[in-house]
């Protein structure tokens, strides 16, 4: 069973997460993000890196190792559902003001915490992304340091982003931070506090969400071309926001708009275009954000057992997964940054049940993979007995066969960097 020995392998086969975590270690002067010709933000190696600094990325790096919670880590994880992970507290939760939970893409639950710490000065700087200002299909990195600039950066963005670029920065100057991020990037932080000392220190929260996978820049553009419209042309792509779900909304230079639902957007299977997931995404052992403080998908209005996706205002689930999570909820509520109503872990299974194929499986499809003679994640602590248990057989097969032949095609091979 073959490991990646070096970032170049990460990116080769198909493991990078996109965090930008590698260029904040090494330095963009040998390491740097950049988009690449099918569309995905990949570490461009400039430099000769040093292999005590490259030994030290691939300890870190999401696409090369995820170390799962425990009840015994110092974060105080709470009691770990066999599924859903540490649970410490778990509310309807969105935000207390009406033009945040109006602007984001489901309650703001995310973006009032942010604006919270701020405001309270428990932190000094909220490290997240936005929109990037150049080109609005892009995403940039982006570190706020006022709630005005959090709530700017809302919403969701449905493509490559490397949000953890400036962590090292950061920490360089001993700013307390808070990461929002996708929960891979968390991964990254986790690790990184293993390895570095002032990310022990000074990373005081990890906020995430739940995460469908990260499409490229080809999403966007296919969904634009479906108007007769061209990248170039856009002048505004929103995803999700001004409403829950909100709809995808486009701008043209010229003045033109166009509009999709929800569900138009992600479940017509009519649509011009598809979810071109990365292939990291497809084999991820943690796309809920085990390893935050906490956690905050949507909030989804269920009818008949199923979630629906009519506009209405908007609400997220806020999971506490450490005790400084749980804190954290607790003192925002009582500050008037978020309302919270009740809500229970068995909920999520009809709410959130997508996530449970690609959960269930990832033991499989890792263990596919190696037995392709690709490298794979190390993936520890995520309770691989109780996947395979619950995905049984049948998925159990499918997950391994469908890695197994992937990995033998290459077809989770990307170009050199």
């Amino acid at each position: 069973m073959s490991r990646v020995s070096s970032l170049k392998s990460v990116v080769e086969h198909g493991l990078c997460a996109n965090c930008g975590i590698c260029e904040s270690m090494a330095g963009r002067d040998k390491v740097e993000m950049r988009l690449t010709s099918y569309g995905h933000l990949r570490p461009q190696i400039k430099g000769a890196i040093d292999q005590d600094v490259e030994a030290r990325i691939l300890e870190v790096c999401p696409g090369a190792v995820v170390t799962g919670p425990t009840a015994a880590d110092p974060e105080g994880f709470g009691a770990i559902d066999p599924v859903w992970g540490p649970v410490v507290s778990i509310h309807r939760s969105w935000a207390g003001d009406p033009a945040i939970r109006h602007r984001a893409a489901a309650g703001g639950t995310l973006t009032a915490l942010g604006c919270y710490l701020l405001q309270s000065g428990e932190v000094d700087a909220i490290v997240h992304v936005k929109a990037a200002t150049t080109d609005p299909i892009l995403t940039d990195a982006h570190v706020s340091y006022t709630p005005a600039e959090v709530i700017e950066g809302s919403q969701s963005r449905y493509g490559p982003g490397a949000p953890l670029v400036h962590i090292d920065a950061l920490l360089a100057r001993g700013l307390r931070l808070a990461v929002i991020a996708k929960p891979c990037d968390i991964a990254a932080i986790r690790n990184l506090a293993r390895v570095d000392a002032r990310a022990r220190t000074l990373v005081k929260y990890c906020l995430t969400l739940f995460c469908g996978g990260v499409p490229s820049t080809g999403t966007a553009k296919d969904i634009a071309a479906h108007f007769g419209v061209a990248a170039e042309e856009l002048s505004l792509f929103r995803w999700r926001g001004y409403g829950w779900p909100g709809t995808t909304h486009l701008e043209t230079r010229d003045g033109r708009s166009f509009d999709l639902t929800y569900d138009d957007a992600w479940y017509n299977p009519q649509a011009s275009w598809t979810y071109d997931m990365q292939f990291r995404c497809k084999i991820c052992p943690d796309a809920i954000g085990e390893l935050a403080d906490v956690a905050a998908p949507d909030g989804w209005i269920m009818e008949n057992g199923v979630p629906i996706h009519r506009e209405g205002q908007g609400v997220n689930i806020a999971i506490a997964r450490t005790r400084a999570g749980a804190r954290l909820i607790e003192r925002a509520a009582a500050a008037g940054a978020l309302a919270l109503d009740r809500f229970s872990v068995p909920e999520l299974y009809p709410m959130h049940g997508d996530h449970l194929d690609r959960k269930l499986g990832q033991p499989a499809r890792n263990l596919g993979l190696a037995c392709a003679g690709q490298p794979h994640l190390r993936v520890r602590r995520y309770r691989p007995l109780a996947m395979i248990l619950r995905a049984g057989f049948m998925g159990n097969w499918r997950a391994f066969w469908g890695a197994l032949r992937r990995g033998l095609k290459g077809a989770n091979r990307e170009a050199g960097i």
